[in-house]
């Protein structure tokens, strides 16, 4: 069997190896990059349920046609 260090601290990287200043300047900004206009599925809701459903297919998700065997 392999060995596992387990009590060796894992490095910190991306967000979390971030100062918490720097982290909340990003959170702050949110959805804030993209204008109100481009954000389609506020207005339509028939498009959101079609992405989703979109979506779902893709992930193997499926939904209510799908038939489960074994």
């Amino acid at each position: 069997m392999p060995s596992v260090e387990s009590n060796k601290p894992r490095a910190r990287r991306g967000f979390a190896a971030m100062n918490p200043e720097r982290r909340r300047e990003i959170t702050r900004k949110g959805g804030a990059s993209v204008p109100g206009e481009k954000r389609s599925f506020a207005k339509d809701r028939d498009l959101a349920a079609s992405a989703g459903r979109k979506g779902g297919e893709a992930s193997r998700g499926g939904g209510r046609s799908r038939s489960r065997s074994g």
